[in-house]
């Protein structure tokens, strides 16, 4: 995957450490804002900013239910994001073989 402008917002919603931990409450089942702010020790205001760049890249989507509106996960932008960076793997598997290779020679 190409880093396209979805993966951009990816990349810009997950870089914050209040987002990824809103994500991993997210990701163990459906929560209002009421329930990540009691979880993630924030304001309401400050976790319903941050599940709207949630939504916004689309690692989350939201359902109303009477007054609340519940969030869950999307994997899929998540899935995208791994797929680009598992590409990396065997870089660094090759560049840590050679330095092994060359830290091998010096002993």
């Amino acid at each position: 995957m190409a880093r396209a402008s979805a993966a951009v917002d990816v990349f810009h919603a997950i870089a914050d450490a209040n987002r990824r931990r809103l994500l991993d409450a997210i990701a163990r089942g459906e929560l209002s804002v009421g329930e990540l702010a009691k979880t993630a020790e924030l304001s309401y205001s400050a976790v319903s900013q941050h599940l709207a760049i949630l939504h916004e890249s689309g690692l989350v989507q939201r359902r109303k239910k009477g007054k609340h509106r519940l969030y869950r996960l999307d994997p899929e932008p998540l899935r995208e994001l791994h797929t680009w960076t598992s590409s990396y793997e065997q870089f660094w598997r090759d560049r840590l073989g050679r330095l092994k290779r060359v830290l091998g020679k010096k002993r």
